[in-house]
C-alpha cells in the first residue's frame, strides 16, 4: 500500500508518519509526503518516502502525485478555525477549492478508486443543540471553517457513492494536547492552558470555567486514521461523514485534572483574560456526541482528562517542572 499524506508536516502529520513508520499498516509499502513547508526528514525509514512542498491551493499541484495513483490518500491539509474566520478568501481557497481539485485530480484518473481519508470537522455542525448531538444530526456551520468542511464533506459523499472513490470524513475532536506552539485556531486556548503550566509557563484562558468541549488527543487522531486507513468500509453505507469518538469535558473539568497530574503551582500559572472574539465563536461549538456510530466502526478515543495529560506527557517525553 502506497499512501499519499497532505499535510505532512504538521502536528497530526508527522504523529501519524513516525506511527506508521514505527508500526505499519499491513501491506504499507511507501509514502508520498506532501505540505506547504518541508516536513522532518526520515532517515531510518525502511521503505521509500518522498516528499513534495507546494501551497495546496495552486492549480495543478495534485495531478503529478494522483498520477502515481497511490493506494490511499490521507488529507490533513486546512486552514485552521480562527484564520479561516479572519481571512475569508484564504479559507476558502485552502479549505474548500484545494480539496475540490484533490478529488477531482482523484475522479479523472480512469479506472482509478483509492480509499481517501479525510480529516473533518465536528464545527459542521451549529447551535442550537441538543444535550446530546447523534452523528447524523443536520448540518448547519456557523463558522466559515465549518462551512468549508461540511462541503468537503458533501463532495467526498458524492464523490464516493459516484464510484471515484472509497472515502471516509472523519470530525475530529478538537486535539488536545497539542504540542508546539499554539497555532491561529480558536479552540487553541484547549491546549495552551494545559500544555504551558505543565512546563511552567503561564496560560491565557480568554472564555469562562464553564465551557464545555469534546476532545480527543493527539494519540487517538492517528489512531483515527490508521483505522480509517485500514478498515472495512462497507458497513459505513452512503453516510462516510463519521463523528469521531471523544471526551465531553468542561474547562473547569480540565484544570481539575491538570491539578490531579501537576498540581496546585502549575493551575496558579493560568491568567483569565476573556476574549470576545473567541467566546463568541465558542459559543457555536458542539459540546457532547454520541459517538456510538464510529465506535461500532471500531474507532476508540481517550477515558479521561488525566488519561489525555498524562499521554501527553509521556509521547512528547516531557517531566513535570
Amino acid at each position: 500500500m502506497k499512501v499519499l499524506l497532505i499535510g505532512a508536516a504538521g502536528m497530526i502529520g508527522r504523529k501519524f508518519v513516525q506511527s506508521l513508520l514505527d508500526n505499519p499498516v499491513p501491506g504499507l509499502s511507501g509514502l508520498m509526503l506532501a505540505d506547504a513547508v518541508p516536513g522532518p526528514d526520515y532517515p531510518d525509514a525502511n521503505i521509500p518516502i518522498t516528499s513534495h512542498t507546494f501551497n495546496i491551493a495552486d492549480e495543478g499541484v495534485f495531478e503529478p502525485l494522483i498520477a502515481e495513483r497511490p493506494d490511499a490518500v490521507v488529507h490533513l491539509a486546512a486552514i485552521v478555525s480562527g484564520e479561516a474566520e479572519t481571512d475569508f478568501d484564504k479559507g476558502y481557497a485552502v479549505n474548500f477549492d484545494a480539496t475540490r481539485n484533490l478529488f477531482d485530480a482523484i475522479r479523472l484518473q480512469e479506472g482509478y478508486t483509492p480509499r481517501v481519508v479525510s480529516a473533518s470537522s465536528i464545527a459542521v455542525f451549529g447551535a442550537p443543540f441538543p444535550d446530546t448531538i447523534p452523528g447524523d444530526f443536520h448540518l448547519t456551520p456557523l463558522t466559515s471553517y465549518g462551512t468549508q468542511k461540511a462541503m468537503g464533506e458533501l463532495l467526498l459523499c458524492d464523490y464516493t457513492r459516484r464510484g471515484f472513490m472509497d472515502g471516509v470524513a472523519l470530525r475530529l475532536p478538537t486535539i488536545c494536547i497539542r504540542p508546539g506552539k499554539a497555532n491561529l485556531a480558536a479552540s487553541s486556548f484547549f491546549s495552551n492552558i494545559l500544555r504551558e503550566p505543565l512546563a511552567g509557563q503561564e496560560a491565557v484562558l480568554p472564555v469562562d470555567d464553564s465551557v464545555r468541549h469534546w476532545h480527543a488527543s493527539p494519540r487517538s487522531a492517528v489512531g483515527f486514521l490508521r483505522h480509517a486507513l485500514t478498515m472495512d468500509t462497507t458497513p459505513i453505507g452512503p453516510r462516510r461523514a463519521l463523528t469521531m469518538p471523544g471526551l465531553s469535558a468542561t474547562v473547569a473539568e480540565q484544570i481539575e485534572a491538570l491539578r490531579e497530574v501537576a498540581g496546585d503551582r502549575a493551575v496558579a500559572l493560568i491568567r483569565r483574560e476573556p476574549d470576545p472574539f473567541i467566546e463568541k465563536i465558542v459559543s457555536g461549538w458542539a459540546t457532547r456526541f454520541d459517538d456510538s456510530r464510529a465506535r461500532s466502526l471500531g474507532f476508540t478515543s481517550d477515558a479521561s482528562f488525566r488519561e489525555i495529560i498524562e499521554n501527553h506527557l509521556e509521547d512528547e517525553g516531557l517531566e513535570l517542572v
